[in-house]
């Protein structure tokens, strides 16, 4: 298993530089041996390629963990039901990644690496199937906008209720969300802000970054009440452990406080002896739009703390500085479960500190798979 890992590793490190050669290699090569693809996808495939080597990558970086590759494999199996795949689609998914690999890799691309790449796909393949097959759930649920307000110019916070099923999902994890009145065959992944609850409603916090974020940009400025939404299978592993003891870190920045919100809740429901500290991270004061919310929930829990800090506020009544930075200051953390949630940068750097914080990373749960 070692060697396996160490060859598609390595053999990664040839295309990964080139990653938009690499998916539009694919993506030709899909569509050319099966036309009637074609219609799976959006009609703009921008960002398309991206989830695809996203998956590619968190795959080979976790075969040589076989219970977490198991389970993101299934969980992803599960969650492409909602693009209509077929288990024959696999096999012809197969030949258009491996011509890719081999056209984008160059000279460099070997025999070894051919069938190290020919062995993971088919166990991730069949993986995936068995995920889907699985399944008892449809493959996405509709869901109708029940409220929307605008917390700032680029940022919404909705609820949604899911429609004719019930839709199982754990705080902590995220879904794909589409608007299909809007952008039809276009997912992205959420998280969930709340816990679950008997009500089957799915709170969501949404900020549209700039010159980008299309499905973003239609949930915060497009969507209203009424509107429905389609929403996949969950997915994610920032859950939270019951049969911990530990006291809780959770560090969130900008929307990514929407799954730490959800975790504090579900604690609400259960918790008597562990402390929880958030630290909750803006660039400015007008960001920390979930603030009065979680200072309620503080008032209502005395195991509660939160933190708030802004990075480019020297005038903020607070801490001020990188969320990173500031964890960093009330640590240490070692005998804590921490929970990270925000952009990818501001992931890295608390993983970072909390690591020098010789924090064990088994204490540590983040998704690098959702809305980060």
């Amino acid at each position: 298993m070692e060697h396996f890992a160490r060859l598609l590793k390595e053999s990664w490190t040839l295309v990964e530089s080139d990653r938009e050669r690499l998916s539009g290699h694919f993506y030709a090569r899909l569509f050319l041996l099966d036309p009637e693809l074609r219609k799976l996808f959006p009609a703009e495939m921008s960002g398309q390629g991206d989830r695809l080597l996203e998956a590619i990558v968190t795959a080979t970086q976790t075969v040589d963990d076989p219970e977490s590759f198991d389970e993101y494999l299934r969980a992803l199996g599960r969650d492409h039901r909602k693009y209509h795949v077929d288990p024959e689609h696999y096999a012809t998914m197969g030949v258009a990644l491996m011509d890719a690999l081999r056209s984008t890799a160059g000279d460099d691309w070997n025999l070894e690496y051919d069938q190290a790449w020919r062995d993971a796909y088919a166990a991730i393949s069949a993986k995936m199937m068995a995920g889907a097959q699985d399944d008892p759930n449809p493959p996405f649920w509709h869901g109708e906008v029940l409220t929307h307000e605008r917390v700032g110019p680029d940022t919404a916070v909705l609820t949604c209720r899911a429609l004719q099923y019930p839709l199982p999902w754990r705080a902590g994890q995220y879904v794909s969300v589409e608007v299909p009145r809007y952008l039809p065959r276009v997912w992205r992944t959420y998280s969930v802000a709340n816990a679950p609850n008997e009500d089957n409603v799915l709170e969501f916090h949404v900020r549209t970054p700039t010159g980008a974020g299309w499905l973003s940009g239609a949930l915060v400025r497009r969507v209203r009440p009424g509107d429905l939404l389609r929403l996949a299978a969950p997915m994610g592993s920032m859950t939270l452990d019951r049969s911990s003891t530990r006291d809780i870190l959770a560090v969130a920045g900008g929307v990514g406080l929407a799954p730490v919100k959800a975790l504090v809740e579900e604690l609400a429901t259960y918790n008597r002896t562990r402390w929880v500290h958030v630290f909750y991270g803006a660039r400015r004061p007008a960001d920390l739009y979930a603030l009065p919310a979680l200072r309620e929930l503080v008032e209502a829990h005395p195991w509660l703390s939160v933190t708030p800090a802004c990075s480019e506020d020297p005038d903020f009544d607070g801490e001020q500085g990188a969320i990173s930075d500031v964890v960093t200051r009330y640590g240490p953390w070692t005998n804590h479960d921490c929970y990270v949630s925000g952009s990818a940068r501001m992931v890295r750097a608390t993983l970072r500190a909390l690591a020098e914080d010789e924090v064990p990373p088994s204490h540590i749960r983040y998704d690098t798979f959702g809305n980060l």
